[in-house]
């Protein structure tokens, strides 16, 4: 068979090889036959314990109805996907039946899962037959094949989802969200897949990989595994519905720090107080399960008093301030219990109400200068800085700045300007007191400086310094910001010999001329540094005062 024209002798033994060869290959060993025998009664066990809890769980569940009302519409769903799994349940029996029939040869139907009794267990041309049909590639869509059981699952998954769908949308039928998720892959998850692998020019999908070409023990075993699933799927949706309809009590689902203090008004010196403590709430609870009432006690059973909004399971109470100085309230939280009855909390609070407070405070000098940058600090009591909202108006202010409450204010006209402050709230902008007042000065006239001192009245100086004199400059002594003011002339004059020497000198420095008659001045000799112009920080120019030296 190798190569070269074969007889009819040859081609006839190279037909029964192949015959052969497949026949020992598709011979299923006994030892495998038994193997399928322990995992399907195992599944019949499994099976069967679901179906028997199963009908528990509903019993219980129902009789959790009559003290808590809001279990009604779980109970309904329930009830509901339990008859769609047991529809598609009973269809699954139906093709072991059919495949069990003819496959043993039954002149009647007879649905037996028990594989010990069949005879034919190891065939597996029959359920081939009947559950895909004479091609692997393309199986047959008719009653009671593969394909149908196929679209059987995919119809009863999509039902599925469609219900948890609704429920998730609908009040009073939620579910936890954690409970949906996971509920939600589950029924994705139950849904036939195709693998996609390919074998012998067969491309393998869920239908052949469960049915094509295995012996019948394991197409029973494999459907009865999917009545497993089923089951299974049962029992999540019985134990998830009734755990959210308060059967299993409301779950808590939230976490979150919480610190109580007895008074949130500490005086300096006294110790500040408070428990700090973690708080468990469910984001389910609503207005259905909970009741906050402002004015009203758990003597009067939650009648009477003003209701607090529910948000995420928490009450959010909100109430308008009028009165000064300490305030208090109290009511009681009314929780409805799985049963359908009450229980009470009382509480009370108090809190302190202030009159708006703003702190307006110039960091260097107590008035503002006109021609530099003056620092501000703004804070308001109970106003993060980043909620203020700062103006300022008057002597040509204005400001930069704003992070943590820090500004900084320049002007160009003494007088009084005038600083707003307003934080913001929910409800819009609120004025933090009346608007603070701040005086504006120009800075005040430096004093002469001559060989680096302050020259106030006659400066008396020796012969041998005059050398370190080389003209006038100007300070404002004691002044917090770091100004400059820089000469611009001068006029320089002295008396030499009997006669009076006078020199206009530009800019900071001695001229030529009056330097060199500054050095001829003998002791008692006297030098005058006057109309000394300088250039302010405002960028005016202003005249200075004289300075006086008389040598000694």
């Amino acid at each position: 068979m190798a190569g070269g024209k074969e007889t009819p002798r040859q081609k006839m033994i190279g037909m029964m090889y192949l015959v052969l060869t497949a026949l020992l290959a598709m011979n299923v060993s006994k030892q495998i036959l038994k193997g399928y025998v322990a995992v399907n009664e195992s599944l019949e066990k499994s099976k069967l314990h679901l179906i028997d809890n199963n009908k528990r769980v509903v019993e219980a569940f129902k009789n959790t109805i009559n003290g808590n009302k809001a279990a009604q519409p779980y109970y309904d769903r329930a009830l509901e996907a339990e008859k769609w799994i047991d529809e598609v349940y009973k269809y699954v029996s139906d093709v072991r039946t059919n495949v069990v029939k003819e496959t043993e040869k039954y002149e009647t139907g007879a649905d037996t899962a028990k594989l010990k009794y069949l005879q034919n267990m190891d065939n597996y041309d029959i359920p081939t037959h009947f559950l895909i049909g004479a091609e692997a590639n393309a199986p047959e869509n008719g009653p009671l094949t593969a394909t149908e059981l196929k679209g059987k699952l995919n119809g009863l998954s999509d039902k599925l989802l469609g219900m948890l769908e609704t429920m998730q949308k609908t009040k009073g039928q939620n579910l936890f969200p954690s409970d949906y998720e996971g509920l939600k892959k589950k029924l994705s998850d139950m849904r036939p897949h195709d693998s996609g692998e390919e074998e012998d020019g067969i491309k393998f999908t869920w239908e052949t990989e469960n049915f094509y070409h295995l012996p019948e023990a394991a197409v029973i075993t494999n459907l009865n595994k999917i009545q497993s699933d089923l089951k299974n799927v049962e029992a999540e949706i019985l134990q998830i519905f009734s755990g959210a309809s308060g059967k299993l009590a409301i779950k808590f689902d939230r976490l979150t720090a919480k610190v109580i203090a007895p008074s949130s008004y500490i005086q300096s010196g006294q110790p500040y107080k408070a428990d700090i403590f973690l708080a468990a709430s469910s984001s389910q609870l609503s207005s259905d399960d909970m009741e906050i009432l402002i004015g009203s006690d758990s003597a009067s059973k939650g009648t009477g008093g003003t209701k607090v909004p529910i948000v995420g399971g928490e009450g959010k109470y909100e109430v308008g301030t009028g009165g000064q100085g300490a305030q208090t309230y109290k009511g009681v939280i009314k929780f409805k219990k799985p049963d359908g009855t009450f229980d009470y909390f009382n509480f009370s609070g108090e809190y302190m109400v202030a009159a708006p407070a703003v702190a307006v405070a110039l960091d260097k000098m107590n008035v503002v200068y006109i021609g530099v940058e003056n620092p501000m600090t703004i804070s308001a009591a109970g106003v993060s800085p980043t909620d203020l909202i700062v103006n300022v108006s008057g002597c040509g202010a204005t400001k930069t700045g704003g992070a943590g409450g820090k500004f900084i204010l320049k002007a160009t006209s003494p007088g009084t300007m005038q600083v707003s402050v307003s934080a913001k709230t929910k409800d819009g902008t609120k004025p933090q007191g009346p608007p603070q007042k701040i005086r504006v000065k120009k800075i005040p006239d430096p004093t002469p400086k001559l060989g680096g001192k302050l020259c106030q009245g006659i400066t008396e100086i020796p012969k041998v310094q005059l050398s370190a004199i080389g003209g006038v400059g100007a300070e404002v002594p004691g002044f917090d910001f770091d100004v400059k003011f820089p000469v611009m002339s001068f006029v320089f004059s002295a008396s030499v010999k009997g006669n009076l020497k006078e020199f206009t000198c530009q800019g900071p420095n001695l001229s030529p001329e009056a330097r060199d008659v500054l050095q001829k001045l003998g002791p008692g000799g006297k030098a005058y540094f006057e109309e000394i112009k300088v250039k302010a920080p405002d960028g005016t120019i202003r005249k200075i005062t004289t300075a006086s030296l008389k040598v000694k």
